[in-house]
C-alpha cells in the first residue's frame, strides 16, 4: 500500500516550518479562501470554520491518495478577534491593548480529503502579558517586526519576553500549528508516524 500524500494548506512560513519537524515528505498549496470574520462569529468558531475551508478548498480535486491539512489561528480579546497587525502602528497598538491582559489563542486544524471525509481539532492557548510600558513595546516591535503573527509577536523568538506565562498543552500551538493534534488527525487518516 502506498503511504497517503500530504498537501498543506497554507503558505505561512511558520506552519511549513512546524509541519518538517514530523519529517514526512508534504507539498504546499495557497488556498483561497475569504477570511473575513461572519457577523458575531466567534474567534473560536472563525478559527475553525478558516481552518476546514482552506483544507477542503487545497483537498478540491486531489487524488486519492492526498489529504490537504488547512489551520487557522485567531487571537482572542474578551471575545473579540485580532488580526494580522500588517504594520508597525498596528503591532504597537495590539501590544499595548494586550497589556496585561490575558489573550486567548484559538488554533484550529482540518485534515481533508477530496471525497468530502474530514478530521478536525481545535487547541486552545491562554497568553498572560506582563505590564508593557511603551519603550518595551516598540523596542520589541523594532527587533522582530511581528507584522505577519497574530497578536503581533513571535513567541518562538523575542515574543516571549512579553509574556507573565502560557497555559495550554501543545507548546507549538501558539506558534500556528499544534503538531500533537496534527499527528493525531494524521494517524486518523493512515499516515505512519513514530
Amino acid at each position: 500500500m502506498t503511504a497517503p500524500r500530504l498537501i498543506l494548506a497554507s503558505t505561512s512560513r511558520y506552519r511549513r516550518e512546524l509541519l518538517a519537524r514530523l519529517s514526512l515528505p508534504f507539498d504546499v498549496a495557497s488556498p483561497d479562501v475569504d477570511e473575513t470574520p461572519l457577523p458575531a462569529e466567534s474567534p473560536r468558531a472563525l478559527a475553525n470554520r478558516l481552518a476546514v475551508a482552506k483544507a477542503r478548498d487545497v483537498a478540491h480535486g486531489l487524488p486519492d491518495d492526498a489529504w490537504a491539512l488547512g489551520s487557522d489561528q485567531v487571537a482572542d480579546l474578551d471575545g473579540v478577534p485580532l488580526g494580522k497587525p500588517g504594520g508597525r502602528d498596528a503591532a504597537i497598538g495590539q501590544l499595548r491593548t494586550m497589556s496585561g491582559r490575558t489573550v486567548r489563542f484559538h488554533t484550529a486544524l482540518c485534515l481533508a480529503h477530496a471525497d468530502g471525509r474530514v478530521f478536525t481539532d481545535i487547541d486552545l492557548t491562554e497568553v498572560q502579558f506582563r505590564l508593557l510600558d511603551d519603550a518595551a513595546i516598540e523596542r520589541y516591535v523594532d527587533a522582530e517586526q511581528p507584522y505577519d503573527c497574530a497578536g503581533s509577536f513571535k513567541s518562538e523568538g523575542l515574543g516571549i519576553t512579553l509574556f507573565e506565562a502560557i497555559d495550554n498543552r501543545d507548546p507549538s500551538a501558539l506558534v500556528g500549528l499544534p503538531l500533537i493534534a496534527t499527528c493525531r488527525l494524521l494517524r486518523q487518516a493512515g499516515f505512519v508516524l513514530p
